[in-house]
C-alpha cells in the first residue's frame, strides 16, 4: 500500500468555481453549490490514479498548510461494496476565515486494489481565529487607551490634591487646611516638608484635634497614630495657647525628629502642666532634644517619658535639665533601659535639684549599684516625697544602701515602692527598721518579693510601733498562716491601716481564721484583697462569719480560691444580715454554679437594705439560669430601693 502525501492550496472565489490543485496535474472537480444549514458545499475530484475525492468548498476562504500529521485506520470493502475505514491520513491547515481539517481516506477493495478515495474537510470546534495584525491591534489598542486615560487621570488627582504654595508667609493669612505655618524658633522650618506628606483626610483629622487643643484644659490624644507629621501640625495649637493644661500624645508613633516640632512652643506656651510623650520610639537622641526645649520652659510640672527607648545617655541629659529647671515636680521614665550609670547621673542631679517631688523608674536596670548610687544622691534632698523603684533586682544590698540613704533624708518620703525586687527577709530587716522610723511614710509596697514568714514577722513589728502607713502591699511574698498571723496581731491595735494587700500568699483556710478573728471586732481596714490565696470553702466560712459583724471593710476581693458553691453559700448567709459598710465583692474564677448564683441571689432580695453595689462573678461556671437568677434579684433590689447593683458574669 502506498500513500501519497497530500499538500492542498485551496483557493475558492465564489461556490461552483473550480478549484486549482497545482500538484494534481490530472484532477477535475465537479463542484455542487447546494446549501444546507450546518451543511458545507462539496467539490468532488476525481482522475487522480483512479481515486474520487469529495472536498467541502466555502466562499471565500485561503487555506495553507500549518501542520500536517498522519492518521492510519483500516478500510475494508463489504460484500455490498460500502467502505470501511482501512487507511486515513489527514492534514490540518490554518485559515484566514476559519480552521479546517482536511481528513483523506483511501479504500481498497478486498483484492488489494484500490478502488475510490474520499477527502472530507470538516469544521472544527475552535472558535474563529483572527489574523495576527488584528489580534495585535486587538490587544494595544485597548492598552494604549487605558493608559492615557490614567494619565489623564492621575494629572487630574494630582491637581487638585497637591497643597497649593502659599503667597504669603504670615501665619494668619493662611488657611487651616493648608498646612501649618511656624514662626516659633529656628528648626521649624522642616515643617513644609511633613506637611507636604499628609494627604486632605488626614488633615482634616489633625484639624478636629486641633480644635480640640484649642477648646479644652485636658486633651488625651494617646493611640492615634499620627507619627511625626502629626505631631509637627498639632504643634502650633499648643504655641500661646492659654487653655489647655494637660496633653498626651502617647503612643502615636513619634520619633527624635518629631520632637522637633516642640521647639519653640513649648517656650511659648505658659499654661501646659502636663506633658505626656509615653509609649513613643524617640529614643535618647529625642529626650536630648526635648530637654533642651525644656530648659526655658516655665510651666511644665509633669513630665512623663515611660516606655520611650531611653538608655543611659537620655538619663544623663535628663540630668542636666533638673540641674537647671526649677518647675519640674513629677518625672515618670518607667520601663526603659536605665542602668547604673543612668542612675548615678540622675542621684547627682538631685544632689541640686530640690523641686522634683515624684521620681518613677520602675522596671528599669538599676540593680544594687543604682540603688546605692540613688541612695547617696537623695540624701541631701529636700524634695523627693515619692520613690517608685519596682521591678529594679535592687535585691537585699541594694535595699540596705536605699534605705540607710533615706533615713539621712532631709525631706519626707510619702511613698515607698520596692516591689518585685528580689528582697528576701534579710531585706525585710531593713524595710522594717526603716517603717519605724519614719514619721512620713503612707504607702508601702513590697508585692512580689519573697520576704515569707520570717520577712512577714519583721514587717508586723514594725507596723505595731508606726502610726502613718496607711495601705501596705505584702502580696506574693510565699507568706503562710503563720506569717499572716502576727499581720493579723498587728492590727488589733492598729487603726491606720485602712489598705491590705495579701493576695498571691498561700494562707489557706487556718490564715483566714487567724485574720478574720482579728478583723471581726478590730482594726479599720477598708480594703481587703485575699485573691489567690487558697482558703477555700473552709476559709469562706471564717471570712462570712467575720462580716456579720466588721463594719469598716468596704471592698473585699476573694478571687481564686476554690469557693465553689458552699463558700459561696456561706457568703450569701451573711449578704442577707444588714451590713451597712461592703459595697464590692469579687468572687470570680472561683468555679461557682448555679447553686452558688441561686442563694446569692435568695441574699439580695432578701436584704432591703443591702449596700452592695458591685457583684463580680466572671470566670464561673454558672448557665443561663444562674444568670437569669442573679438578674432578677437586681431587679428586684432597684424596684424596691432604687438603688443599683452591678453584676458582672
Amino acid at each position: 500500500m502506498v500513500l501519497v502525501p497530500l499538500l492542498v492550496i485551496l483557493v475558492l472565489q465564489h461556490p461552483g468555481e473550480s478549484v486549482a490543485a497545482p500538484t494534481l496535474s490530472s484532477l477535475s472537480v465537479n463542484a455542487t453549490s447546494r446549501r444546507r444549514e450546518h451543511s458545507p458545499t462539496y467539490a468532488h475530484l476525481t482522475h487522480f490514479h483512479g481515486l474520487h475525492f469529495t472536498l467541502p468548498l466555502f466562499s471565500h476562504i485561503k487555506i495553507l498548510p500549518s501542520k500536517q500529521s498522519l492518521r492510519f485506520e483500516p478500510l475494508a470493502s463489504d460484500s455490498g461494496g460500502r467502505l470501511v475505514p482501512y487507511t486515513t491520513s489527514f492534514g490540518t491547515w490554518r485559515c484566514y476565515s476559519r480552521s479546517k481539517r482536511l481528513t483523506v481516506k483511501a479504500a481498497y477493495g478486498a483484492d488489494g486494489g484500490a478502488r475510490r478515495r474520499i477527502y472530507r474537510q470538516s469544521q472544527a470546534e475552535k472558535p474563529t481565529s483572527i489574523a495576527p495584525v488584528k489580534q495585535v491591534a486587538s490587544f494595544v489598542v485597548p492598552a494604549g487607551v487605558f493608559v492615557a486615560a490614567t494619565f489623564v487621570l492621575w494629572k487630574v488627582v494630582e491637581k487638585l490634591l497637591m497643597p497649593k504654595p502659599s503667597r504669603s508667609s504670615s501665619a494668619e493669612n493662611k488657611s487651616p487646611s493648608q498646612g501649618v505655618n511656624w514662626s516659633f524658633a529656628p528648626g521649624t522650618n522642616l515643617v513644609s516638608g511633613f506637611a507636604a506628606k499628609i494627604d486632605r483626610q488626614s488633615k482634616q483629622t489633625l484639624n478636629e484635634f486641633a480644635k480640640e487643643l484649642r477648646a479644652f484644659s485636658s486633651v488625651d490624644m494617646s493611640g492615634r497614630n499620627f507619627g511625626d507629621e502629626g505631631l509637627f501640625f498639632l504643634a502650633e495649637s499648643l504655641g500661646y495657647n492659654k487653655i489647655v493644661e494637660e496633653v498626651s500624645f502617647a503612643a502615636n508613633g513619634i520619633t527624635a525628629a518629631g520632637i522637633k516640632a516642640l521647639d519653640g512652643v513649648l517656650q511659648a506656651n505658659i499654661v501646659l502642666k502636663t506633658l505626656n510623650l509615653s509609649g513613643n520610639p524617640i529614643g535618647d537622641a529625642g529626650v536630648k532634644c526635648l530637654c533642651d526645649i525644656l530648659v526655658n520652659n516655665a510651666s511644665i510640672q509633669k513630665l512623663q517619658l515611660n516606655s520611650v527607648d531611653l538608655g543611659d545617655e537620655g538619663a544623663k541629659a535628663i540630668a542636666e535639665l533638673l540641674k537647671k529647671n526649677s518647675t519640674l515636680r513629677v518625672l515618670e521614665l518607667n520601663n526603659n533601659m536605665i542602668d547604673y550609670s543612668g542612675f548615678t547621673s540622675l542621684a547627682g542631679a538631685f544632689l541640686e535639684n530640690n523641686t522634683i517631688r515624684n521620681l518613677h523608674l520602675n522596671g528599669n536596670y538599676g540593680g544594687a549599684l543604682g540603688a546605692n548610687a540613688l541612695a547617696k544622691g537623695l540624701e541631701g534632698n529636700k524634695s523627693l516625697r515619692e520613690l517608685h523603684l519596682h521591678g529594679n533586682s535592687i535585691g537585699d544590698e541594694g535595699v540596705r544602701s536605699l534605705l540607710s540613704g533615706l533615713s539621712s533624708h532631709k525631706g519626707k518620703i510619702t511613698l515607698l515602692d520596692l516591689g518585685n525586687n528580689s528582697i528576701t527577709a534579710k531585706g525585710a530587716f531593713h524595710v522594717a527598721e526603716y517603717i519605724k522610723k519614719s514619721q512620713s511614710l503612707l504607702w508601702v509596697n513590697l508585692y512580689m518579693n519573697d520576704i515569707g514568714d520570717e520577712g512577714a514577722d519583721k514587717i508586723a513589728d514594725a507596723l505595731k510601733q508606726n502610726r502613718t502607713i496607711t495601705t501596705i502591699d505584702l502580696g506574693g511574698n510565699n507568706i503562710h498562716a503563720k506569717g499572716v498571723s502576727v499581720i493579723a496581731e498587728a492590727l488589733k491595735d492598729n487603726t491606720i491601716i485602712t489598705n491590705l494587700e495579701l493576695g498571691y500568699n498561700p494562707i489557706g483556710p487556718d490564715g483566714a481564721k487567724a485574720l478574720s478573728e482579728v478583723l471581726k471586732f478590730h482594726g479599720n481596714v477598708k480594703t481587703l484583697k485575699l485573691g489567690w490565696c487558697q482558703i477555700g470553702p473552709k476559709g469562706a466560712e471564717f471570712i462570712a462569719d467575720m462580716l456579720r459583724y466588721n463594719n469598716t471593710i468596704s471592698m473585699l476581693d476573694l478571687r481564686a480560691n476554690g469557693l465553689r458553691d458552699e463558700g459561696a453559700a456561706c457568703l450569701a448567709r451573711s449578704l442577707k444580715v444588714v451590713n451597712e459598710a461592703l459595697t464590692s465583692l469579687d468572687l470570680g474564677f472561683n468555679e461557682i454554679r448555679d447553686d452558688g448564683a441561686f442563694a446569692i441571689a435568695q441574699a439580695l432580695k432578701a436584704n432591703a437594705d443591702v449596700t452592695v453595689t458591685s457583684l463580680n462573678l466572671a470566670s464561673n461556671f454558672l448557665t443561663k439560669f444562674g444568670q437569669s437568677a442573679l438578674t432578677d434579684a437586681r431587679d428586684h433590689v432597684y424596684e424596691m430601693s432604687e438603688r443599683e447593683v452591678n453584676i458582672f458574669f
